[in-house]
This record gives C-alpha cells, structure tokens and sequence, in this order.
C-alpha cells in the first residue's frame, strides 16, 4: 500500500525547523511560526511542483514570498491604523532576539546602511549558510545572477564597514546573558 501522504511526512521532518528559523530570523517567533505552517500548506498543495533533488531551497522561495506577503499585509494593517489614530509611526515591525543582537553590532549597523536585495544576498549565505545555487533557488533568479549579486553585496559590504570605521563606530558590546528567551 502507498504511503498516504506520498512522503510528505518526511519532508516536514527534514525541513520544518530549518523553515521556521529561517522566518524567526525576519519576523517575530509568532508570525514565524504563521510563515512556517503557511509554508508548508502551499507545499501540500504544490507538492506536484516539489522538485524531488533539492525541495529546501523551493521552500525558502515560498516562504520568501509568504514573508513578503506578511510584510504587505503588516504595512497595509499599519497604514490604517495610522489613519484611524492620525499616527503614522507606528508601523515598525517586531524584530526577534537574534535580529536584535545582530543589530545592535558593527555589522548590523552596517546591514542596515544596505538595500533589502543585498542583505537578502549576504543573510541566504551567511545566516542560511545556502550555497549559491540554492540561494539562487530562494532568490527567484539563476546562479549566475545570484552570484553576481552576492559579489557586489559583498563589496557593498566591505565598503559601508570601512566607512563605518572611519567614522569610528563602535557599538556598545552586548551580553548574551538574559537576552536569550526560553
């Protein structure tokens, strides 16, 4: 008899944690844990389209897009609000405790001066720790482009730290004790 849920099973097994990281990374643990089972609700209904070699970077690509979603939708619900109250600020998104720490650092401050592209380019690599080819997956483009991109994110960068230094930035250093949530 075949398996019922044709393997499915296996595929969240293999990849529902490394999924729901890589949304805690971007959003808060809630609203990853949202982009996570959204995630993998499109995949059982795509499950046709899941390429049989290499399905984590396909599901990156969807909740890619289901962050993107969230985030429209996150700005759309923050936009009428501001309307309803007359308050305009309030539309800053819940950063989680990793965000956090790597934000309060030189290389955070650093990340921030990039376009979303670049941070996107350098975070698939560096956070993900996807090689090219599957960052290419995620980033909706070919490894050629997504090299490409990568390379001058780069050096994008290595220039705004060097500017950083000139400026002589240096962001107080931050104890992991108590920030970590349990």
């Amino acid at each position: 008899m075949p398996d019922a849920d044709d393997g499915f099973g296996e595929l969240w097994d293999a990849h529902y944690d490394d999924v729901l990281s890589y949304a805690a990374r971007r959003v808060d643990h809630e609203t990853a844990r949202d982009v996570a089972a959204e995630t993998f609700l499109i995949a059982w209904r795509r499950r046709n389209d899941l390429p049989a070699d290499r399905p984590f970077p396909w599901l990156l690509n969807v909740a890619r897009n289901v962050l993107a979603n969230e985030a429209r939708g996150h700005r759309r619900r923050g936009l009428l609000w501001g309307r309803l109250r007359d308050d305009r600020d309030r539309h800053a998104p819940v950063a989680d405790v990793a965000t956090g720490l790597v934000e309060s650092g030189r290389i955070g401050a650093a990340l921030r001066r990039l376009s979303a592209r670049d941070r996107e380019a350098l975070q698939l690599v560096g956070w993900e720790e996807l090689d090219p080819k599957d960052a290419a997956i995620v980033a909706g483009c070919s490894v050629k482009t997504f090299s490409v991109r990568l390379h001058r994110a780069r050096r994008r960068l290595a220039a705004v730290l060097a500017e950083l230094d000139a400026e002589g930035h240096r962001p107080p250093i931050t104890s992991l004790q108590g920030s970590r949530q349990s």
